[in-house]
């Protein structure tokens, strides 16, 4: 792979040095390495980041609903650099915290001054015995796969009748809502079709509730008996097997576990996910299950090594994994980490605010917003936990431009603008 820059031509070297190294250019790596620059263009800013490809993830559900185009989801990475930061299209392998330095993939030493950890999430399909074989064809699909989106279109707008699955897993996901706004958006296309009579709809998650923050259980619960969906709580997903068109689920209750057996014409997959396995592996990872950068909860610093920092889906950040919450948690990495290098307090101080927009139906969203404790964070002045057809709007038309025109730009003041087109 090529070293590359927006600005210069970049060294090849084995041996490099850069004061900010940022592991991974996703939504969090490029807003972090744009608000830097917007805050000192001197700053020697590297990111590390493999694909080639940048992906704006929170479209793929309206991608499964066919409402919106895959094609408008990608940007070539190189486009989304910002000016004056370098970048190499190179992965890492390992960290040496203590001499502050990192491997690549393709041999590279690079040492830092200081390092942002945010490579995102790590989908493990092969956690489920034959979903990495059936994935793609056999009525099994997923939006959380790259271009998985444009088959669960195809299946749910083919669909003649039988059982319709949408599962969540036993573990942190990203997006924890798009296991059920797809649902939601699969009963209508179904009533569309004239077959949602043949359509018997099955939200089958591992957790005890539909989902986790409770100002929102009731009101989704009332979209889910009102579209006639069952859900299926305590229901784990453990097995696939494609060409019998059944899924395994481990069910727990009060007396212990059993597995049953469901016949699939559809199956959309949420897989399970954790730290990618080169965090894991690292002395930066939690002990805990999942394996995510330990980092404090407020300053987002890490707990043991004071000049390595992390945000977004690998950070043990206790919110869910939005790109919502990087927006909220990027100003304040970038405030602590230059009062680090700065010799400074840290004083910046994220409070878990996180957004899930709950798609419930073509033109109805609920705008699940919160912090820590759950508490709701409503950026309108605006029942929470009602279904609208502005957050529709905000969710179809406003939060991809925002993104692509003011996040990933560095730009810290997008709630004014959101404001201003709802």
């Amino acid at each position: 792979m090529t070293a590359t820059s927006t600005d210069s031509t970049f060294s090849t070297s084995q041996s490099l040095q850069h004061q900010i190294v940022i592991v991974g250019g996703g939504a969090a790596g490029i807003t972090v390495a744009a608000q830097l620059i917007a805050q000192d263009a001197a700053l020697d800013v590297l990111i590390i980041e493999p694909s080639s490809q940048h992906y704006y993830q929170p479209a793929w559900t309206m991608v499964g609903a066919g409402c919106y185009s895959y094609e408008d989801t990608v940007q070539p990475e190189q486009n989304c650099i910002p000016n004056g930061v370098k970048w190499i299209q190179d992965a890492v392998e390992s960290f040496d915290p203590e001499q502050n330095q990192l491997q690549t993939r393709d041999g590279k030493t690079v040492s830092y001054e200081a390092l942002v950890v945010c490579p995102g999430i790590q989908l493990n399909w092969k956690a489920i015995p034959g979903l990495e074989e059936a994935l793609g064809k056999n009525g099994v699909c997923s939006n959380y796969a790259i271009a998985g989106a444009n088959y669960t279109w195809e299946l749910l707008n083919n669909f003649k009748g039988g059982n319709v699955l949408f599962t969540f897993p036993a573990t942190p996901i990203k997006c924890a809502g798009a296991p059920q706004k797809i649902m939601y958006l699969a009963d209508e296309i179904f009533r569309r079709n004239g077959v949602r009579e043949k359509a018997n709809l099955l939200y089958c998650t591992a957790g005890p509730k539909i989902f986790a923050i409770e100002t929102f259980v009731s009101p989704l619960m009332q979209v889910v008996e009102r579209k006639g969906i069952q859900l299926k709580t305590k229901h784990n997903l453990k097995e696939i097997r494609g060409e019998a068109k059944e899924a395994v689920f481990e069910v727990t209750t009060d007396a212990g576990t059993e597995t049953i057996v469901m016949p699939y014409e559809i199956l959309h997959v949420a897989p399970p996910m954790s730290a990618p396995d080169f965090i894991k592996n690292s002395p930066l990872a939690v002990s805990a299950p999942g394996g995510w950068v330990d980092v404090h909860k407020h300053t987002l610093q890490h707990q043991r090594y004071p000049n390595v920092f992390s945000l977004g889906d690998a950070s043990s950040l206790p919110t869910s994994k939005t790109a919502a919450a990087i927006r909220k948690e990027a100003p304040v990495l970038v405030q602590n980490l230059l009062s680090h290098l700065q010799k400074r307090p840290l004083e910046g101080n994220y409070n878990g605010y996180s957004c899930c927009p709950l798609i419930t139906g073509f033109g109805k969203t609920i705008l699940a917003e919160f912090d820590y404790d759950g508490k709701p964070e409503p950026s309108f002045p605006l029942d929470p936990t009602q279904e609208r057809y502005s957050m529709w709007i905000l969710k179809r038309h406003v939060l991809p431009w925002v993104y692509w025109n003011r996040m990933l730009k560095g730009k810290q003041h997008e709630g004014e603008i959101i404001r201003s087109f709802v």
